[in-house]
């Protein structure tokens, strides 16, 4: 792991989107999927993905972090999703935004594959992030 203990702690938040391709009548018949409602377990299922990064990425640091929020909305080619990580510290929640949508994405998949084989995971990104030596970084769309 990288030493981050003498770098100053700062405000730092990044935001994170993924994009789960399905067909419109495969959208259609998971709004009323019996397992339960794929949007709101994918948010906490990325919520708390995001909260255990540092046990899945090898040399992540953990983090104390100080809010999280994964959004995910039926949109024209399957359902969007966002995560957005906040924390005080040394060192940036890229990681975190990244696993929080990530894993909320395979959440959707998880309780729509009986519905369709051919759901894809797609344009796993980076939006933004702010604080640190670095600054803010925003994608270009």
């Amino acid at each position: 792991m990288v030493d981050v203990s003498a770098k100053p702690e700062t405000h730092r938040q990044a935001v994170a989107s993924v994009l789960v391709k399905m067909k419109p009548q495969t959208r259609r018949k998971i709004k009323t999927n019996p397992k339960g409602d794929p949007l709101e377990i994918s948010r906490v299922a990325g919520i708390a993905a995001a909260k255990r990064t540092a046990e899945l990425i090898p040399l992540c640091h953990p983090l104390l972090l100080s809010h999280i929020d994964v959004r995910a909305e039926f949109c024209k080619n399957g359902v969007a999703i966002t995560a957005t990580v906040r924390s005080t510290g040394p060192t940036g929640v890229e990681m975190e935004a990244l696993t929080g949508a990530a894993v909320a994405a395979l959440t959707v998949y998880d309780m729509c594959k009986a519905v369709d084989h051919e759901i894809e995971i797609t344009d796993l990104k980076l939006l933004f992030k702010s604080g640190g030596k670095s600054g803010e970084f925003r994608a270009s769309r």
